[in-house]
């Protein structure tokens, strides 16, 4: 009974998949070969010294592999990519919030208990079951072939982790009689953390060059006009493919297109290619403002120890006043200040008294019209450029605001009705197609914010750019790929330089149109809105 729970233990640790979608009953029927490896080796060893040090280092090994899977079946589903070591640490405090965000502190602390108490008695687990096995009494013949055995299974598993990875090919005749992809994660993880780290060697070197150094003047062709960056959270190209979603919103987006057309305002749209999926904006924001690919924090990191310019100290150069209006910020943000803005708002600095959309911090109707007040009615003040991430559309996705009268705003506690409404986001998210529904509503609200704010912005004629950030995890998108729409609003002469990149007029992007990566955005923008654009 013993020597069977034992091995049952090894067995569904070491089959434990780092995927969600292979979390199904037929991961039970792959064989791990590293088992017969180390059933050979405890064996041999016996209950000795020897045996006790290879169970301290087996049991440390194995269970920092399953820590990694545990981090790629968060990360695949977040963000649909495995956990690096290298430059995915910093995601455990923003899972943290999100987490309290989302649950409350008290559940949120109360799961982080369950999950500490898991892994220590699974460690206490492992420890006992090589213990049952390394205490078995077995004859000298028994444990010479044991010893005989292991460098033999030893080599069926690095054959098979060598055929799963393209290394080589096996005979046809041989047949792995299962997977050793316990030992094959730990082996890419080592890898792709070292590839990791040669990677940002080569982008520090990236940073230091930039072809719109030298290139002046910038952005004359605006004159007195404001530039506005807007990104609306989690919004992709979902919103047009999906069928949960695409008839909502692209209805709301036609209503505002007729709204903003009748301010005497031009649109144009096409796709751009995000770094990322289901979270981490910034990777977002910093790719457009650089001009660099930014889809891992240690490549932001590096952005910010570089001498890289971006387009907010160009905006400077040419004599412009540069904002960003970031209400997800509840903490100072000291990176900022590395990208050039005269001025960051964050949440406490917009002025919003009413209750809180748990995560979200205000609607996005009043992040608007909080930039008209700080910013936009500023007297004789120079010409802007504005990022401003909205977050009305961030998860959880619950409540959602109903948009006002914009002269009925005041501190805010007029959204309270909705903010206090409805129910918390654990119960919505026991329900995958309740979540899929407040997504889809929420998007929906900020959309027909940013098309309600962008028509009244008419008889002061800015250019605004909105685009989405990112898509949101893939079981609420339900679509593969990174694009998400990219709208250019504004007075036709300036939507007008944007014209041969066979972006589609108005509001709705054309699905065939090729979507450009975000990183090309900065000098898009720089080149089309000079007087001299770039070649």
């Amino acid at each position: 009974m013993k020597l069977g729970a034992a091995l049952a233990i090894l067995y569904l640790v070491l089959v434990q998949p780092n995927h969600p979608q292979a979390m199904t009953w037929g991961a039970l029927a792959v064989f791990p070969l590293e088992l017969p490896v180390i059933v050979a080796a405890l064996l041999a060893l016996g209950s000795g010294r020897a045996a006790t040090a290879l169970r301290i280092a087996l049991i440390a090994v194995v269970w920092v592999i399953l820590l990694l899977k545990l981090a790629d079946f968060a990360t695949f589903m977040a963000f649909n990519r495995g956990f690096n070591l290298v430059v995915d640490y910093h995601l455990l405090p923003a899972a943290w919030m999100l987490a309290e965000g989302s649950l409350g502190a008290g559940l949120a602390w109360l799961a982080l208990g369950a999950a500490v108490l898991a892994l220590g008695g699974l460690a206490w687990g492992l420890w006992w079951a090589t213990g049952v096995l390394a205490a078995l009494r077995l004859p000298r013949a028994a444990r010479i072939l044991a010893l005989a055995l292991a460098p033999v299974t030893a080599a069926v598993a690095v054959a098979e982790i060598g055929a799963a990875r393209g290394a080589w090919s096996l005979p046809e005749a041989i047949d792995p009689p299962g997977a050793a992809f316990t030992a094959r994660v730990g082996l890419e993880r080592a890898e792709q953390a070292l590839i990791a780290r040669q990677d940002l060697a080569r982008f520090a070197q990236a940073a230091q060059r930039d072809p719109m150094r030298d290139r002046a003047p910038q952005l004359d062709a605006l004159g007195p006009r404001d530039l506005i960056l807007i990104y609306v959270e989690s919004y992709g190209r979902s919103s047009h493919d999906n069928p949960l979603y695409a008839q909502t919103h692209r209805d709301t987006l036609r209503k505002a297109q007729d709204k903003i057309a009748q301010a005497g305002m031009a649109m144009r749209s096409g796709w751009a290619r995000a770094p990322m999926v289901g979270g981490q904006s910034w990777l977002t924001h910093g790719s457009v403002a650089s001009g660099l690919w930014l889809d891992t924090q240690s490549r932001y990191r590096a952005l910010l120890a570089s001498p890289r310019r971006t387009l907010f100290h160009f905006a400077a150069q040419a004599g412009r006043r540069n904002v960003a209006i970031m209400p997800a910020h509840v903490l100072p943000w000291p990176e900022g200040s590395y990208f050039g803005f005269d001025a960051i708002y964050n949440a406490d600095d917009l002025g919003y008294q009413g209750q809180p959309f748990n995560w979200v911090t205000m609607p996005d109707q009043f992040t608007l019209a909080a930039f008209e007040r700080l910013e936009l009615s500023r007297p004789d003040r120079a010409p802007l450029v504005a990022q401003i991430a909205l977050v009305s559309s961030h998860a959880p996705w619950v409540p959602v605001p109903e948009l006002l009268p914009w002269d009925t705003l005041g501190d805010g506690q007029e959204f309270d009705q909705w903010a206090l409404s409805g129910d918390p986001p654990e119960v919505v998210w026991r329900d995958h197609d309740r979540v899929r529904d407040q997504f889809r509503q929420a998007i929906d609200y900020s959309l027909e914010t940013v098309g309600d704010w962008a028509a009244r912005q008419g008889d002061r004629a800015p250019l605004i750019v909105v685009m989405g950030d990112h898509e949101p995890a893939r079981f609420v998108s339900g679509v593969e790929g990174f694009d998400v729409p990219l709208h250019i609003i504004g007075p036709a002469d300036l939507v007008a330089r944007f014209d041969g990149l066979d972006w589609a007029a108005g509001l709705l992007p054309d699905p065939a149109t090729p979507s450009l990566p975000m990183d090309a955005l900065r000098d898009l923008l720089l080149s089309r809105l000079s007087a001299e654009p770039a070649p």
